[in-house]
Order: structure tokens, then C-alpha cells, then sequence
């Protein structure tokens, strides 16, 4: 009896289990397409109808290019681009991380590629037209690596078969080196007193032989392995100089053995590799920690959902695998379950928490028509939902690949270690060898272990772990506060930030207009110009454009948007606009009535007009959120400038400026005017974030150093955007951009200071290491203690005490 929640499929006449929603997708594509042999053909099928078929078993590559295989993992964000988050396999440094990314970027039809060294997940996007995901996958495997596309389950599958098997080798090696080491004891006491007898010493030395085999062929494996790889690749990769040294040494001891002249080193040897594997076995548990923190985003889909066989719950029910509903299908969501893919509510009332996405747990009331957002939890009541996006198309897929993207990307100061620990690698084989030609003419043997101890102090394992585990740890607790980084260099540059500049409609207010009154210009009624301003807004995701929504019996033709100004269209032929006084003056060549009535400083005045004439004046109101004078005090504290950018009258920007105390401001401004404004400030030598939602806003964002755009705002500002918060206009909270700019900074200290240790530690080792000062033992000692420190370091909270209470702090204890 299989347990609820796992994934199964029919193969060959028997109930399979699989070990994740991929793995059974591409078996029921195999089984539906005809090729079922394939699972009689495996080299060792598992005994028993639950077997699990795991990744090693996975078919043919080319399944995956398999449409409804590609469902669950494979986005098409737009016409001509496929991207997918892949799993690699095998890798055992960051080298192997470095080529891997720049072997795929040199494939033809790949748009980009992004690799997290924490995670050792790829983000990768393709043309369709010019290769298929089959291609990349196989040339992943084409240098000595396999790939995946990306599962909780399956990568927890992996992860578990690789522990274990570590666990093994590290055990294996730590026996060895123990019982190496009683054999080698009296040896050291003898110290060449002649009290040790000779057939005795030649016991000890072939019972070290034998103890050390298992350790050089078992344990030290990956060594070996990654190092022959690379070798085919014509590359040094971090394996390289370990696996030498393990066998210089080996070969000298061997040859000593058999010999019988000269000193053996087997105790060395064992307890080296026993301390290299500790120390790669630390790596992993921080980077597997630091990649758990984006686990929950990851793994919201729920196991099952319950489809309905029309909008109608009565029409009949059935319990069906989550990820085999597709768009337009109707699914009943009882309350305390999951919801199971993005849709719109068509039954019933309740409430939602979809802390998932915007970090606030506060319920958000669901009723008829209300979004409902995958992997958010319908608390009260149970609802019908059609579905509108699955799997990989889905909401929280969307902004895991950004934060992925976000976490694999790399700062300048990054980017500059991985090249200093890339060139790192072939100055510690040139320095072993020339400390070997040195002390060759005095003693080989010694000789030997100076080179030995010159590859395994210096191994750049520090470097390579010194950033991607802080940087993914960042992203992960930025999410869940309702902050989603969309590259990786926007710590760097958020962390430098020295001025702020600010929209006003839709950040510093709610983005919520409400029309306060209509009041006609010419000949048409109220209700009139309402139904042709509704028209003419019905396709628009402005922020103003939502206080128009209704019914409307009219339709616009050639509806065409002026940023920052309005939109012009034609209705039954007539030409029309709606928008400013002065975009709308072009049209109606005529200055307003005296009797057009006016806004306050609170309110907003949008205008409509035809080629006659002014038709009607609308008076909107956005009040400010508020938090908003909290934010900006908060900004000032800080020690930024705060400035106020806005296409909205001068007397309603400078009002809501004097309310929140900036000093800077700038009203009227069209999209060129925000560009230039922010390219003024550059020009000064000022960093310039700006914060922002409209479409207007995309070239602004877009010329800013850092631009953070709010999730609800327009798509065009969202795609410039190297943050995005979450929430929308309901839940944002503008206040996890002071976050941001805390975690910024501590992140980057970090990063600073993992980078001084790691080169302080190689600038000192060497030297010693060449000289003879250390050994082997306190080689690997060292080299360990390095990469334990700077994993310890990476591990420090990056939120402030001062700043992390209530939920911010339990969140940080569970990212740590």
C-alpha cells in the first residue's frame, strides 16, 4: 500500500512509485507514446511492484522535449524563449560549477545561463527555434556532468543518495587513517633506534598497504574522478591538485613498500583524505542549508487536488495528481488545503494566506471573481476555482526562477574572486612543482610532501564558498519579508545606494483611484463620458485605469497609450483622449471652460476630449499608505537623500512632499523627464535607486542603478526591475526596502570579510607550505579550518538585532 501524496504511475502491468511529479509525468509521456520497453531494458531494474524508478533510471533525453512532460518545469515567459531550472549532478567544486555555465552559454540557441554554486541549480533559457531541451541536457552530460529538470523530491533524492554514500566514504577513510596510524605508531617511537625489528617494520608497512587501499580507491574516488574529468576537458579543476598529492604520495609510499628502503606514508595519506572529505562534507551541509531556505517556495504544489467535472461541485468529484490540472479545469480547494494552481474564485467566500508570496500573514478575503494564487492556503471556507496558470507558469514558479536568477548572479566583487580563485588553481600546481625541484636535490622523498602539502593547503575551496552561501541565505530571508531580488548585483549596488527617488501614485499611495466626481464639459452627460472613458481604459493596467473598471456598452478601436500623458482611441469613428489637461489640449484646441471645476492638492484631475471639444473632467483620490511617512523618515534616518518623481500635477506631488518631508521634487514629469532626472543625479557620482510601478516607469527603472518595482504595478516596470515587491497594492509593505538595504549591507560585510580571510589564509599558506614549514596533516588541517570559518561566518544572521522582531526574527531562525 503505497503512502497518500506520492507520485505513482502504471509500467509494465504493475503500480509503479516515482520519486518526484517529473519523474512520473515523463513515465506516463513514455507508457502513452508506446515505448514502455524501455523499462524492461534497464540495466538493474528494483525487484517488487513499488519499486521507485530514480533519476539514474530516467529515460531517453529527447522525452523531454515531450510538451506535456515540459508542463511542470518548463516556463514560456514569451514567444520564442523556454526557460527551465535545472538540477546538476556530479558537481564537486566550483570549477566544475564555472565550466559548466560557460559550456552552455557557447551552445547555439542559448539566451542565458545562470548557475547557483550554494544550490547547484541552473536557470536556462532557450530558443525553441534553435534547440531543444533534450540538446541541453545532453550537453551537460557531454563533459562529465548529468542534469535534471528541478524537483523538490528529486533533488532531495539525490541529495540523500550523495550524503549517504559521503557518510560511507568518510567513514571509510577515518577507519583506515585510525588503524594506519596504530601501525605507524611504534614506527615513530623507533625513530631509527634499531629496536623495531626489520621483518616487524615490513609487516606494519604491507598491513598499511592494504588498510590504505580502500580509502585510495573508495574514498578518495571523487578526487580521482573530478580530476580525470577535467584532465579529458583540458581544464584544472579543484580535484586536480588534491588528486595529485594523494598520489604522489600513494606512489612514493608504494614504491617504498615493495622496495624496502625509504619511508612510507600511509598514515599521512588516510588521515588526509579523511580530513578533505570532512571538509567537503561541511561544504555541502551549508550549501544544502543556505539552498533550503528557498524550500518553501519551491515545494508550495500540493500532492493532490480535487477536480470537478464542471464549475458545479454536485456535478461530481475526483481525486486527481496536482500536477495533472490544466488551464480552464474546475477544482473545489477545502478550506486548510493548498490551492494548486493560479485561477479565479467561482464559488464561494473565504479567505487566504499568501504569506507564501508576500511575506504577510495576514488573511486576504477571497470572494467571487477574487485571483487565488497558487500555494496560498484557503483558510475558512471552500471554494471553486478555474484554473488560469499551472506549474511552471504559475505565480510562485515565476518568481522562484527570479530569485534563483537572482541568487546565481554574481557582484563585481564576486565575479573578481572567482576569477582570482580560477588562476589560483594553476599557481598552486606551479608552485608545488617548483617546491619540488627545490628540495628534489635534498631529500625526494621530502620533496614529495612539500608539494603534497603545497596543493592541499592552498585548495581555493574557501573562495569558492565565501559568497554564494551568503548571497542565497539574502535572497531567501529578502522573500520571505515579500521581497523578490531579480539579480544577483543588486546587493552590491543597494548596499551603495546614496539617493532614493520616489513615484508617487502606486508607491507612496495605494494605487487604488477611486473616482470622487464626474463633471461634464460639453454637450455629453455624466454617464456618457463615463462609458467612453471606460472604453477607452478597458485594456489598460495603469494604475488609474482601475478606477474605470465596469461595464461599458461601447468599444475603442486603436486604442494607442502615451506614457506619462494618456490614451487616445476611437469610438463609433470619433476620435477621442483621455489623460492630461495637456495631452488632451492638444486634441480639443481649446483651453477648459471656466466651469470645468478643479482638484485639490489630494486629488487627481484626468481629463476627456474629442477633436470639438472638452467632454468631461474626472476627479480621482489615492490616499497616501500608512506606512509612507514611516518609510521616508526611515530612508532620511539612514543617511539618503529622498527625492519625489511624479507624472502627477506639480500641486498634488509638492503637497504629498511637504507631508512627507522631501525637500526634492519633481511634478508634471514626463518619462523623459524621471530619465533625465536620475541621469542628473548620476552625473553627480550618486547611486540612484528608484522605486516605482507604472508603466511609465519602465525607462526610469530601466537607467536607475537599482529600480524596485511593486508586484502589482505594470508588467513593462516588473521586467526592468532588479527588485520586485510582493503583495501588490493590498500588501505591500514599503518597509522591506529598509530590509533590503540592512540585509544588503550585512550581506556584503560578509562577503568582505569571508574574501579577507580566504586570500589571507592562501597568502600565508603558500609560502609556508613551499618552505616546509607544514605538512600534509596541518595542510589539510588548515585547509579545512579555512573553509569551516568562512562557512561559519556566511551562517551569521543578516538581519540586525535591532531591526528583526516578532516574525522577522523567527523567519531569520528558520533561513539559519
Amino acid at each position: 500500500m503505497l503512502e497518500p501524496g506520492r507520485h505513482v504511475a502504471p509500467v509494465l502491468g504493475a503500480v509503479r512509485e516515482f520519486c518526484c511529479a517529473g519523474c512520473e509525468a515523463v513515465a506516463r509521456t513514455i507508457v502513452a507514446g508506446g515505448f514502455e520497453r524501455y523499462y524492461e531494458t534497464r540495466s538493474a531494474p528494483r525487484p517488487g511492484d513499488g519499486a521507485a524508478l530514480l533519476p539514474k533510471d530516467l529515460p531517453p533525453l529527447e522525452v523531454y522535449d515531450d510538451p506535456a512532460a515540459q508542463r511542470q518545469f518548463v516556463a514560456a515567459p514569451e514567444e520564442g524563449r523556454r526557460e527551465v531550472s535545472l538540477i546538476l549532478d556530479r558537481i564537486r567544486c566550483a570549477a566544475c560549477l564555472w565550466l559548466s555555465e560557460q559550456w552552455l552559454r557557447r551552445q547555439p540557441g542559448i539566451l542565458r545561463v545562470d548557475i547557483n554554486y550554494a544550490t547547484h541549480r541552473a536557470q536556462v533559457a532557450w530558443d525553441p527555434a534553435h534547440t531543444q531541451l533534450s540538446k541541453i541536457l545532453e550537453a551537460v552530460r557531454a563533459i562529465g556532468y548529468d542534469a535534471y529538470p528541478y524537483d523538490p523530491q528529486r533533488q532531495d533524492a539525490l541529495a540523500q543518495r550523495a550524503r549517504r554514500t559521503a557518510y560511507w566514504r568518510l567513514f571509510v577513510a577515518g577507519f583506515g587513517a585510525m588503524q594506519v596510524m596504530m601501525y605507524a605508531f611504534p614506527a615513530y617511537l623507533d625513530a631509527g633506534g634499531g629496536t623495531l625489528a626489520p621483518d616487524t617494520e615490513r609487516l606494519m608497512r604491507w598491513a598499511s598497504l592494504l588498510l590504505t587501499l580502500p580509502v585510495i580507491f573508495f574514498s578518495s574516488g571523487p578526487f580521482f574522478v573530478g580530476a580525470w574529468q577535467s584532465l579529458k576537458r583540458r581544464s584544472l579543476s579543484l580535484d586536480a591538485p588534491i588528486a595529485l598529492g594523494i598520489a604522489a604520495g600513494f606512489a612514493a609510499s608504494l614504491w617504498a613498500t615493495f622496495t624496502g628502503g625509504g619511508a612510507v606514508y600511509y598514515d599521512t595519506i588516510t588521515m588526509l583524505v579523511f580530513l578533505l572529505l570532512a571538509a567537503r562534507l561541511l561544504e555541502t551541509g551549508a550549501r544544502e542549508r543556505a539552498a533550503r531556505s528557498l524550500d518553501p517556495l519551491a515545494r508550495w504544489m500540493p500532492s493532490f487536488a480535487m477536480r470537478l467535472a464542471g464549475s458545479d461541485p454536485e456535478a461530481g468529484v475526483e481525486r486527481v495528481p496536482a500536477h495533472t490540472i490544466a488551464p480552464g479545469d474546475f477544482v473545489l480547494v477545502a478550506s486548510g488545503e493548498r490551492v494548486p494552481a493560479d485561477g479565479v474564485v467561482l464559488r464561494g467566500s473565504s479567505s487566504a494566506d499568501e504569506s507564501l508570496l508576500t511575506g504577510e500573514s495576514r488573511p486576504v478575503a477571497k470572494n467571487v471573481g477574487a485571483p487565488l494564487v497558487g500555494g496560498s492556503i484557503n483558510l475558512e471556507q471552500p471554494l471553486v476555482m478555474q484554473v488560469a496558470r499551472t506549474g511552471a507558469d504559475t505565480q510562485a514558479a515565476a518568481v522562484l526562477r527570479l530569485v534563483e536568477r537572482a541568487a546565481a548572479g554574481k557582484p563585481r566583487l564576486v565575479e573578481a574572486a572567482d576569477r582570482l580563485a580560477a588562476r589560483l588553481t594553476a599557481v598552486v600546481l606551479l608552485v608545488a612543482a617548483a617546491a619540488f625541484v627545490f628540495w628534489a636535490g635534498e631529500s625526494p622523498a621530502h620533496a614529495v610532501w612539500v608539494a603534497v602539502a603545497v596543493l592541499v593547503a592552498t585548495c581555493p575551496c574557501a573562495l569558492a564558498l565565501a559568497a554564494p552561501i551568503v548571497l542565497t541565505r539574502a535572497n531567501a530571508f529578502l522573500l520571505s519579508r515579500g521581497l523578490a531580488l531579480t539579480r544577483g548585483a543588486a546587493i552590491e549596488r543597494l548596499e551603495r545606494t546614496t539617493d532614493v527617488v520616489l513615484d508617487k501614485t502606486g508607491t507612496l499611495t495605494a494605487g487604488r483611484f477611486s473616482i470622487r466626481a464626474v463633471r461634464p464639459l460639453g454637450a455629453r452627460d455624466a454617464k456618457d463620458c463615463m462609458a467612453m472613458a471606460r472604453a477607452l481604459e478597458a485594456s489598460s493596467r495603469h494604475p488609474i485605469a482601475r478606477a474605470f473598471e465596469g461595464p461599458s456598452a461601447l468599444s475603442a478601436d486603436e486604442v494607442t497609450n502615451a506614457p506619462g500623458e494618456g490614451l487616445e482611441g476611437r469610438i463609433a469613428g470619433r476620435r477621442l483622449r483621455l489623460g492630461t489637461e495637456a495631452y488632451c489640449h492638444a486634441l480639443a484646441g481649446r483651453a477648459l471652460p471656466a466651469n470645468r471645476g478643479g482638484a485639490d492638492a489630494q486629488q487627481t484631475a484626468v481629463f476627456l476630449a474629442d477633436a470639438d471639444g472638452w467632454l468631461a473632467a474626472f476627479v480621482l483620490e489615492d490616499a497616501l499608505r500608512p506606512e509612507a511617512e514611516a518609510f521616508v523618515a526611515d530612508l532620511v534616518a539612514r543617511g539618503l537623500r529622498v527625492h519625489l518623481a511624479s507624472g502627477d500635477r506639480p500641486v498634488a506631488v509638492e503637497s504629498v512632499a511637504r507631508r512627507l518631508g522631501i525637500d526634492s521634487v519633481l511634478g508634471g514629469a514626463t518619462p523623459q523627464d524621471k530619465f533625465d532626472f536620475v541621469a542628473r543625479l548620476q552625473r553627480m557620482g550618486r547611486i540612484v535607486a528608484m522605486i516605482g510601478d507604472g508603466l511609465n516607469d519602465a525607462p526610469v527603472l530601466a537607467r536607475a542603478d537599482v529600480s524596485v518595482a511593486v508586484s502589482g504595478g505594470a508588467d513593462a516596470a516588473q521586467a526592468q526591475a532588479d527588485i520586485v515587491l510582493l503583495g501588490g497594492a493590498t500588501q505591500l509593505r514599503l518597509s522591506v526596502v529598509g530590509d533590503a538595504m540592512s540585509v544588503a549591507r550585512r550581506a556584503m560585510r560578509l562577503i568582505r570579510q569571508n574574501f579577507a580571510w580566504a586570500v589571507l589564509y592562501n597568502a600565508v599558506a603558500l609560502p609556508l607550505a613551499a618552505i616546509g614549514w607544514i605538512g600534509p596533516w596541518e595542510a589539510a588541517i588548515g585547509m579545512t579550518a579555512s573553509s569551516f570559518i568562512v562557512v561559519i561566518n556566511a551562517m551569521r544572521p543578516l538581519a540586525p538585532p535591532s531591526r528583526a522582531g516578532g516574525c522577522a526574527a523567527a523567519t531569520e531562525l528558520a533561513t539559519n
